[in-house]
């Protein structure tokens, strides 16, 4: 030891822990559903931020793009109420559970909808016999009309086919690009696409050769883009702007690639940045038997406010049409006071970006908060059955939503260290134990395939961060190709 002290210094502290987050608070909602998700969370013992960001989703995707928000007063930039939410928590803290609570009133929309599909389908398949019928003997007269005058109209006898019935869609759980493009043909207006385990639609999204698939879901949360879908068998369809919200579930320990890759490559395309909802809350540390009857009257509120927005009246609630716009799209603005504050939020928040503080992921994932805070403000004025401008209170809540979500998004990205940090402690474990010799290369690591270092890009990172910190020092050999690193262990560690 005394011939290293001049070569080894005391090594420093590794990362501990994660961020603080802030807690959910039922006020960031709706007023007509506080009541309801608290009720919720109470007989559950779920967090609430599960509940929350579900009910929040669940709203924009009814909204969807039936009308937008302009944040400014003259401009025509518009955003929509569509939300992408992703809930992560260790297996076993309720996440499934409170998400089919919060679901349930958009259920019962569908539920509806396929029970009023079946009649309309009943009565299609009744109008094509008819039109059959009446088909056949119309042929029979054109051909007689023809006879005597080859040059007489007879289009009269063909009359059009009855039209099928479109099946409305809220909700879509598991579907291929192919199914969720024609269902979205169908009703432009968005669905939202519930995935329980968001893992595998995200190890799916990174494919290479799932490419235009990623595409096809990066445009669909902004809810602008124009779609074409071309089908050998089915001729062409048109979707005038493709609009997703998309809800699903993940562990710390699967996410956790996804924000590592995010921090390497400075927020890539910015997919896990559009996850604005994204909530990551302490687990509870204490539960009670709570045998409680659902609050039943909380509860029908809540559905009748899902169902108020899905027959929304876009004229009844104010919104306006430009005159001399090519796009016949229904808008709100905000009220002069919602808009001095929405300003004074986006002033400071503008400067904060600006300062280069940030790395570049965490300012990638804020930055889309441009769309978070007047989508949610839309949402918020919408379901509190707001009339006209959007309100400065509606406004003012969304701020608060991005302050608490801010947060979270802080604890998503951070955990990107703890992970390194994690690695580190169990390489140092490794080290203390005899497992690893205090002279080794990187692959004496991630090869044994130890559990928290079986990727050897996460032992790279984590190596790096202990040589950092003065635990490990390392010599370079070089080998006339790659060079030869072996790390050396600082005689501290096993002090």
């Amino acid at each position: 030891m005394s011939e290293l002290s001049d070569f080894w210094q005391a090594p420093l502290p590794l990362p501990d822990g994660l961020p603080i987050v802030d807690p959910f608070d039922f006020l960031l909602l709706p007023e007509p559903l506080q009541n309801w998700a608290e009720d919720i969370c109470h007989r559950m013992q779920c967090p609430a931020d599960f509940v929350g960001v579900t009910i929040m989703t669940a709203l924009g995707a009814v909204i969807g793009r039936k009308l937008a928000v302009r944040p400014q007063q003259l401009t025509n930039w518009s955003e929509f109420g569509n939300q992408w939410a992703l809930l992560i928590g260790r297996p076993g803290v309720m996440k499934s559970p409170a998400m089919e609570a919060a679901l349930v009133p958009l259920r019962k929309l569908q539920a509806i909808a396929f029970e009023q599909f079946q009649r309309d389908e009943k009565e299609y398949f009744r109008q094509q016999k008819i039109h059959k019928f009446k088909s056949d003997a119309h042929e029979k007269n054109a051909k007689i009309a023809l006879k005597n005058n080859p040059d007489v109209d007879v289009s009269e006898y063909f009359p059009d086919e009855p039209a099928a019935p479109i099946l409305k869609r809220y909700i879509v759980n598991d579907s291929t690009l192919a199914a969720l493009g024609e269902i979205l043909v169908q009703n432009p207006q968005g669905v939202l696409v519930y995935r329980d385990e968001m893992y595998s639609l995200l190890k799916l999204l990174e494919r290479p050769e799932n490419a235009d698939d990623r595409s096809f879901y990066l445009s669909a949360w902004a809810s602008k883009t124009p779609h074409a879908i071309d089908r050998i068998s089915r001729g062409h369809s048109w979707i005038p702007a493709l609009c997703l919200s998309l809800l699903g579930s993940c562990q710390p320990g699967r996410v956790s690639e996804f924000v590592q890759t995010s921090i390497n490559k400075g927020g890539d395309d910015g997919l896990i940045q559009r996850f604005g909802l994204l909530v990551w809350p302490d687990n509870h540390k204490t539960w009670h038997n709570i045998d409680k009857a659902p609050n039943f009257e909380a509860a029908e509120n809540a559905c009748q406010v899902f169902e108020m927005l899905a027959s929304l009246d876009v004229k009844a609630v104010g919104a306006v049409i430009d005159e001399n716009s090519s796009e016949e799209l229904p808008y709100l603005r905000f009220c002069p006071d919602a808009s001095e504050l929405f300003i004074e939020w986006r002033t400071d928040f503008e400067q904060r970006l600006k300062k280069g503080d940030l790395h570049e992921a965490v300012e990638a994932h804020l930055s889309k908060y441009r769309k978070l805070v007047p989508s949610l403000a839309l949402v918020i004025h919408l379901a509190e059955k707001g009339q006209g401008p959007i309100s400065e209170s509606a406004v003012r809540k969304s701020i608060k939503w991005a302050a608490y979500l801010e947060s979270h998004a802080n604890r998503f990205y951070a955990s990107a260290f703890n992970h390194e940090a994690e690695a580190a402690k169990e390489i140092i474990r490794r080290i203390r134990t005899g497992d690893l010799q205090d002279h080794f290369s990187s692959w004496h690591v991630w090869r044994p395939k130890w559990a928290k270092l079986t990727n050897s890009e996460t032992v790279k990172s984590a190596l790096n961060l202990l040589v950092d910190l003065g635990w490990l020092n390392f010599v370079q050999e070089n080998t006339g190709g790659r060079p030869r690193v072996t790390y050396l262990a600082n005689p501290a560690i096993f002090l």
